[in-house]
C-alpha cells in the first residue's frame, strides 16, 4: 500500500499515482492539465431527460470498494489501477478522504465513480458504467455536490472527448497548481 500521508501530499502538490503494465507505480503531474469548472458544467439534454425519469438511485460512500474494483474491471486499454491502487484507496476512504459517487438501478450497482477530496478540491480518479448513462448520471451527481459544499475545483487529470461533452477545459500546469492552491484554501466536507 502506498502511505497515505504521502499520497495526500503529493495531491495537494498536483501529484496523482498510476500503475504501469508492470504494476510499478508511477507518479503523474500532466501540463497541461484537465479540469471541470464547476460554475460551467454543461449537462447534455438528453441525460437531463434521463434524470427526469430517475432510472437510477444515486447513493455516497455506500459501495466504495464495488466502485473502485468495477473501474479497474472496466477499462478496455488495460488498467492503472493495480491491487496496490485499490487497496490504497479502500484506506484513503476508511480515513474520510476517499469517496464514491454510485448509481444504482433495482437494488445493483448500475454505475459510479471514485475520487479524493481534500479541502476545497476534489480529484476524479475513474468511472465505470454497467448500464448506460449511470457514471454520467453519478458525474451530475458529484458536481452537484461539490457546488452545495462550495468546492473550487473538480480536478479531471487529462481531457477526453467524453469529459469534453460535459464542459471539461485543458489549463497550464501552472495555472492548475494556482487553482488548486486556492482550493486548498477552503475547508469543504464531501460527506
Amino acid at each position: 500500500m502506498l502511505p497515505l500521508d504521502e499520497l495526500l501530499l503529493a495531491y495537494a502538490n498536483g501529484w496523482f499515482p498510476m500503475a504501469d503494465d508492470d504494476r510499478r507505480i508511477r507518479w503523474y503531474s500532466p501540463d497541461p492539465r484537465g479540469i471541470l469548472p464547476l460554475d460551467r458544467f454543461h449537462v447534455p439534454r438528453r441525460l437531463a431527460r434521463t434524470i427526469r425519469q430517475r432510472r437510477f438511485e444515486i447513493r455516497v460512500d455506500t459501495a466504495f470498494r464495488e466502485v473502485i474494483e468495477a473501474c479497474a474491471r472496466d477499462r478496455e486499454d488495460g488498467t492503472w489501477i493495480s491491487r496496490e491502487i485499490v487497496e490504497t484507496y479502500v484506506a484513503l476512504h476508511e480515513r474520510g478522504f476517499a469517496h464514491s459517487v454510485e448509481a444504482w438501478q433495482d437494488g445493483r450497482l448500475a454505475g459510479g465513480l471514485y475520487g479524493v477530496a481534500l479541502l476545497g478540491a476534489f480529484f476524479g480518479e475513474s468511472m465505470f458504467h454497467c448500464v448506460r448513462d449511470a457514471s454520467k448520471v453519478a458525474l451530475v451527481a458529484l458536481v452537484e455536490r461539490l457546488r452545495e459544499r462550495g468546492y473550487r475545483l473538480l480536478d479531471v487529470q487529462w481531457l477526453t472527448d467524453h469529459l469534453e461533452q460535459f464542459g471539461a477545459i485543458e489549463i497550464p500546469r501552472t495555472e492548475y497548481l494556482r487553482r488548486l492552491g486556492d482550493a486548498l484554501q477552503v475547508e469543504c466536507r464531501f460527506a
